[in-house]
């Protein structure tokens, strides 16, 4: 399998056609390996525009999604950055070269509150939230901003928001293929 001609295909015909022509975007997904991410029986589909299954109840978002992440977060050289994931370490890789420094933290530590990280410019969830939590407010510096998927409906869109006070506003941005976070669920509500 030649990777460099499937990730070539990837930046051609998923982000490229998609309106993500970012120049820092497709250097850093253009890369990055995708394969060096994902479990032996998945190298093959690394680079296909879906969610990716690892194992244990982890997923890889599709190259779509994390191109619009990064775009989205329009990363500085002086960001302190966190992300928050379910054990991939590539959204990080990704953004490791754009900012001043990077953080990742499990996603299931942040649903318990454990976390003591806090005062980040810059924070991207790896995945869609359907419930989010205070402890997310905690790790952004005032007026830090977060690229995240949240669940609407039933529908993940990709999210931008930015920290004020104690409160994380949220402008959607578009839909996108991003994991749902099963320990960030909505309670369900009973209606007629």
């Amino acid at each position: 399998m030649n990777y460099l001609i499937s990730r070539r295909a990837m930046i051609d015909s998923q982000l490229r056609t998609s309106g993500i022509n970012e120049a820092f975007v497709l250097e850093r997904m253009g890369t990055v390996p995708r394969e060096d991410f994902v479990p032996d029986g998945v190298k093959s589909i690394a680079y296909m525009d879906r969610i990716l299954p690892l194992g244990d109840g982890c997923f890889l978002a599709s190259p779509l999604a994390h191109g619009r992440m990064l775009a989205e977060a329009a990363p500085k050289s002086t960001d302190r950055a966190l992300v928050i994931e379910s054990g991939t370490g590539y959204l990080a890789e990704l953004l490791r070269p754009l900012v001043a420094s990077v953080d990742t933290l499990d996603a299931s530590e942040l649903a318990r509150g454990k976390s003591k990280l806090k005062d980040f410019d810059l924070v991207l969830v790896d995945g869609a939230l359907g419930d989010v939590p205070k402890s997310l407010v905690k790790t952004l510096a005032e007026n830090g901003r977060v690229v995240s998927g949240i669940i609407d409906g039933d529908i993940p869109r990709l999210a931008v928001g930015r920290r004020t006070g104690d409160r994380i506003a949220f402008d959607m941005v578009d839909d996108t293929a991003l994991p749902a976070l099963p320990m960030f669920a909505q309670a369900k509500e009973w209606s007629f």
